[in-house]
């Protein structure tokens, strides 16, 4: 029997304007993870949020809270992600973000906490071959990142399929987790590729039921 698919709604896409409402609502809905997305304008040209908006979101959930830091020197501010209540700490693997990826999932580890890392469209696979027995998670970007409702690029499937087959060669078994214009449609393939969670934002927040949305997004994965 295949494992359950993780969906992680990203509160990018939410209603700022009531946040904490949105969170409960999904947690409610049948979110597996919270996902934020931390962006700083410099590695991703756009800015969204930081420990705060973590704090607030982490006082209105018990889920694991899923957290992409997109941003330049991450080891500078392990700290204060991880005293707002961060359960997953997500690296980039470019160098433009850090050049000392191993210390870095290292001291996430050290810390207490999941630590994964993330692959831009351009990034190749062997770029993270040995730093894979330090990781949790392994986030495949199927967007190129920085904002949010963007159209899915079916070119990393076969990037989540070679993923797969690496981890497996050297029996490690990280959550593979893909985001980036994910739905119904593309997430079912994405799934097949080898990921086992989905990152989603207007896929759910967009849609008027949330349990709905989640419902559909998993059960078009076992199809």
């Amino acid at each position: 029997m295949p494992e359950p698919v993780i969906i992680a709604p990203s509160i990018l896409a939410a209603d700022f304007g009531r946040l904490a409402e949105d969170v409960r609502a999904v947690d409610k809905a049948g979110a597996d993870w919270i996902h934020i997305d931390i962006m700083d304008g410099r590695f991703v040209p756009n800015i969204s949020f930081g420990p705060l908006i973590v704090e607030a979101v982490r006082r209105a959930t018990a889920r694991p809270l899923n957290v992409h830091l997109m941003i330049v020197e991450p080891e500078r501010y392990l700290a204060d992600f991880v005293k707002a209540g961060a359960d997953h700490l997500l690296i980039q693997a470019e160098p433009a973000s850090t050049i000392h990826l191993h210390r870095v999932l290292s001291r996430i580890h050290d810390m207490g906490k999941k630590a994964g890392v993330v692959l831009d469209p351009a990034t190749p696979v062997e770029m993270i071959e040995y730093v894979l027995p330090l990781c949790d998670i392994v986030l495949v970007m199927t967007v190129n990142p920085g904002f949010g409702g963007q159209k899915f690029l079916p070119d990393m499937l076969p990037k989540i399929r070679k993923l797969r087959a690496l981890c497996e060669g050297r029996s490690l078994n990280p959550v593979i987790e893909a985001d980036g214009g994910q739905d119904c449609a593309n997430a079912r393939e994405t799934i097949a590729a080898g990921a086992n969670a989905i990152v989603a934002g207007s896929a759910i927040f967009g849609k008027a039921d949330y349990a709905a949305a989640i419902r559909a997004i998993r059960e078009g994965c076992l199809i």
